[in-house]
Parts: structure tokens; sequence; C-alpha cells
């Protein structure tokens, strides 16, 4: 998982400043009815984040803990639309440098606790499926070459 953190950090690290670049215009623009902004994308990966936050550690201590969340409600509840971008920016940043600190003082014997989300998972894969999840909405965001995940 150190070399899953290691990725993570390299991604946050080269597009914090090309997240930064886009303008508020853009970031506020909801492509069509009933879908998410740039901004509310980045929102939902701070609750991306938060979650998988708690995942990674409640599942060191506990059996098999169910920790799920309705991502549209997340995102009309914490309103992102109508946040300061900077604010959505930095907390975006810094909860994924939060996570990379995570993965790497979680023991190897825990890479194998599961946690419950719609199915049960390993840490280690909950892991790499945040990594790939993070990169798919990513190049969203910054219009690159769209990276598949389910």
């Amino acid at each position: 998982m150190k070399n899953t953190a290691d990725d993570l950090e390299k991604i946050i690290t080269t597009h914090l400043l090309d997240l930064a670049k886009i303008g508020e215009e853009e970031y506020c623009l909801k492509p069509a009815p009933g879908k998410w902004s740039k901004k509310e994308i980045l929102g939902h990966l701070i609750d991306s984040a938060e979650s998988n936050i708690r995942r990674f550690v409640v599942a060191q201590y506990e059996e098999n803990p169910a920790i799920k969340y309705n991502q549209d409600q997340w995102v009309t509840i914490a309103n992102y639309q109508n946040w300061d971008t900077l604010d959505i920016i930095n907390l975006w940043y810094l909860l994924n440098k939060q996570v990379c600190y995570i993965l790497r003082n979680t023991p190897e014997e825990m890479y194998q606790r599961k946690c419950m989300t719609n199915e049960l998972r390993t840490i280690e894969w909950l892991a790499s499926d945040y990594v790939k999840h993070l990169r798919h909405h990513l190049h969203v965001i910054l219009e690159l070459e769209p990276v598949a995940y389910p």
C-alpha cells in the first residue's frame, strides 16, 4: 500500500496547480441538468476521501465495519456549488495527504482486513480503487484523456 500512497501523492501534487488554474465560471458550469459541475465533482472527491479515511482506519480495529455513503446526498447537503473554490481545492489536497499518511502507516498485517461498502472489500483493494476513482474524476475536471472507472 505504500506504492498506492506514493501514486496518490504524485497525482495530487502534480494536479494541485492545474486545479487552481481553472476559472470560477468553468468550475460552476453544470454540463446538463442533474449533472455535477466541476466544483461539485471536486466536492465529491472530498466526500470520497472522508469516507475512505474512515474505512481505512475503522477496518483496522473493527471486524467488517459497514461504511457506506450516498454520494448525491453528500454533494447536495455540502452545497459545494456555493463554496469558495480555493477552499475546496485546499481541502481536497489536505484530505488526500491524510489518506497518504494513513496508507503509509497501515501495518502490512492490516491490508487484508475488510470493510463493507456495497461489498465486503479489503483495505488494500479499497485503497487501490480509491486512487483509480480519484484519477477518473480528476481527468474529467481537468479535461484530460478519459480514464475508465467502473
